[in-house]
């Protein structure tokens, strides 16, 4: 048997090194690109293995193959080690060996090593040793709270669905002719441009800028989709694609999906499990390269413009993205920004959805993004929406989750959490609290935003709480609340105070000594007082806030009595 095995391998390296040549048959004088693989892989073997030497009859055919390779001299006949007839029974084990280690390390490649950088690399015909600085667009992905989600599953389960759901990813950057950088955990980084991008080759710097902010815009917006549909294992999104492998790992994923939204928990799992992702997107000039050492170098970028999409990502909508204001004024000068705005518009319309009225700025929404460990650094960004009907599937979430006990309860609030600054969605979520006859208790919640300014109206209104509950019910929405809490942390966020040390002269020691001592304790008072304020925020206003709504779901779910354990 174990002859057997020996046998069949060498046949299968001498099958795989025919089908290669017999593309070159009837070539003479010139070497064919197969020809030139079949070499590379033949000294890979020997070099691996040592066989330069071997006494051993078929060894010395491949050596001569070789030979005959590399002086161009394989013709119409292809030569006998290659057909097979060589002597089976003495063909010893060392080619055996060789031939098995060789296909290891083939299979190691094709399993390992993306195909796209693969085939860059064989088209430039080595690995390029160079850097090289040039325009790039880069994007992050990472799905929102999937440590929650991923207790619904088993760990095989888990490493299955986030399989499917990578896949389903790969698939839409082979569309857009994106490169799948790296996979960490559950986010996913991946690029355009650079030496590996075919289609940027003949292009000049502001071509390629603009084909790159296009294609990265696309598969933000077509990763979000897919995203979307993955959660209802809805593979619609794969028609058209010959690619068996990734076809099969959605397959397994929508298997394990679809048992648990049609199990005896399915109303659970519904309310609770949804896989939503954020995106980050940028664009600009980074490094691209060979980095780390020997024996683990990977083909990668760095650059500020990589960390600039990173910090987008970590500060994108659920369910949306969010860019730099670079690549956003690219898309705008393209017109890209105006045909999106119509198509979505268009899309909201026919659903009769609550975006149906979304303003084009309201769809790219401009915020400022501030950097904590570059003290307090800001740069202008851009939040997009994507699925025309989130606010109708925010408030069939909500509709489960209300009667499914504090946990779902949690939920809800989790949910006003992240889309906080998302008037469509939030109204939505109202809408369905109403609905519910829930009392969310506004006044309560200004309280906590405007302590003095409640004080002033509890005197005018002769401590009459329900009055003043009436007044702001009717003035303001959960939004509106939430705007005005956003407006505080803005502020409280901000350093006012200006620098006076570079405004002090010097004229005697005296002087100098005492006015530096003024600032200095000025200084620090200020500094006392924002940090006070900043702690008071997010110790007591910001989690007070959430808490009395949190606080109302659970005094409905008690009232009704009808709740389902989770």
């Amino acid at each position: 048997m174990e002859n057997s095995n020996k046998v069949d391998g060498h046949i299968g390296l001498l099958d795989r090194t025919e089908k290669l040549l017999s593309k070159s048959q009837g070539a003479s004088s010139k070497k064919t690109s197969a020809q030139v693989y079949v070499e590379n892989y033949l000294n890979a073997l020997n070099n691996i293995n040592n066989l330069d030497t071997s006494e051993e009859k078929s060894i010395k055919d491949v050596l001569e193959l070789i030979s005959k390779l590399d002086a161009g001299d394989i013709g119409g006949d292809l030569p006998d080690v290659v057909e097979g007839r060589f002597d089976h029974e003495n063909s010893g084990s060392e080619l055996e060996k060789a031939s098995l280690e060789i296909s290891i390390r083939k299979q190691i490649e094709n399993f390992y090593l993306p195909k796209q950088l693969v085939e860059a690399i064989v088209e430039n015909g080595s690995i390029p040793n160079e850097s090289e600085q040039c325009v790039v667009g880069i994007g992050f992905i990472d799905i929102a709270d999937y440590s929650f989600l991923s207790k619904f599953l088993t760990p095989m389960e888990n490493q299955i669905v986030l399989n499917g759901l990578y896949a389903s990813f790969s698939w839409v950057l082979q569309q857009h002719g994106g490169y799948l950088n790296k996979i960490e955990g559950d986010s996913l980084m991946f690029h355009y441009g650079g030496n590996i991008d075919p289609k940027i080759k003949n292009l000049d710097h502001d071509e390629a800028e603009k084909y790159i902010a296009q294609e990265l815009f696309y598969t933000c917006i077509h990763m979000q989709r897919v995203a979307f549909l993955f959660n209802d294992a809805n593979n619609s999104f794969l028609y058209g694609s010959d690619n068996e492998n990734i076809k099969k790992q959605v397959d397994e994923a929508f298997k394990i999906i679809s048992t648990m939204r049609n199990s005896e928990l399915s109303q659970t799992i519904n309310a609770f499990f949804q896989i939503r992702i954020r995106i980050g997107a940028n664009i600009g000039e980074v490094t691209i390269g060979n980095f780390g050492p020997e024996g683990g170098k990977q083909w990668d970028i760095i650059g500020v413009p990589v960390i600039n999409a990173k910090r987008m990502e970590s500060t994108a909508p659920i369910g949306g993205f969010r860019i730099s204001e670079n690549l956003y004024k690219i898309l705008d000068e393209t017109g890209l920004t105006e045909a999106y705005y119509h198509r979505f518009k268009r899309e909201a319309e026919a659903m009769f959805g609550s975006f149906s009225t979304i303003t084009r700025e309201e769809l790219f929404k401009f915020g400022k993004v501030t950097l904590k460990d570059k003290k307090g650094a800001e740069f202008n960004t851009y939040s997009i929406q994507v699925n025309p009907a989130l606010p109708e599937a925010m408030m069939n979430q909500v509709e489960l989750l209300v009667n499914r006990d504090e946990m779902g309860a949690q939920r809800i609030v989790q949910l006003l959490q992240y889309y906080r600054g998302n008037k469509f969605v939030i109204n939505a979520i109202e809408a369905t609290l109403i609905s519910k006859e829930i009392l969310i208790r506004k006044a309560s919640i200004f309280s906590y935003i405007f302590p003095l300014k409640y004080k002033v109206m509890v005197d005018e209104y002769n401590g009459n709480i329900d009055e003043i509950e009436k007044k702001l019910s009717g003035q303001y929405r959960i939004f509106d609340l939430f705007e005005m809490m956003g407006y505080l942390q803005d502020i409280i966020k901000k350093d006012m105070i200006i620098d006076k040390k570079q405004s002090i002269s010097f004229e005697d020691y005296e002087s100098y000594i005492k006015e530096l001592e003024t600032w200095t304790k000025e200084e620090n008072n200020y500094k006392e007082t924002r940090v006070y304020q900043r702690n008071y925020f997010y110790s007591f206003i910001y989690p007070m806030v959430f808490k009395s709504i949190h606080a109302s779901i659970l005094e409905y779910q008690h009232k009704t009595g009808e709740l389902t354990e989770v």
